[in-house]
């Protein structure tokens, strides 16, 4: 039996990450999910956060996702995200600046679609900026 399942994401900018791992953690839209080899098959929506990965060298990789989709199978799991970062290449003054300038868009807005627009643009800054916090704190 396989003690590692195997792990791809994707965004539009291209491969991110593709490996064995023990175990991954992701933000699906109703809560972290642990993900071990061998879960059961599921899809589900991912919301703007971080995505954990342990590999088999006890290694801990991090990567920022701003939102797609988790499909996992009993020996692969797969992330088409709409944005994905690694965590050592976040940018916190980018981060900084996208919150604000959401912040400013949401205050001037009535109609509701830019006003979701605007609100998924704070969630995905705040969610890099509390990524950003934890990457300092574990140094």
């Amino acid at each position: 039996m396989a003690n590692t399942i195997h792990l791809d994401i994707v965004s539009a900018e291209g491969h991110i990450f593709a490996g064995e791992a023990t175990m991954v953690f992701a933000p699906a839209s109703e809560g972290e999910l642990g993900i071990a080899p061998r879960h059961a098959p599921l899809l589900t929506t991912l919301k703007p956060g971080e995505i954990r990965v342990q590999t088999q060298t006890d290694e801990e990789q991090t990567f920022f996702v701003g939102g797609g989709t988790l499909e996992i199978q009993p020996h692969t799991v797969t992330v088409l995200a709409d944005t994905a970062i690694r965590a050592h290449d976040l940018d916190e003054a980018a981060a900084t600046q996208a919150r604000q300038r959401a912040l400013e868009a949401a205050a001037g807005k009535t109609d509701a679609i830019e006003l979701a627009e605007a609100q998924a643009e704070l969630a995905r800054a705040a969610a890099q900026l509390r990524m950003i916090e934890r990457l300092r704190k574990k140094r």
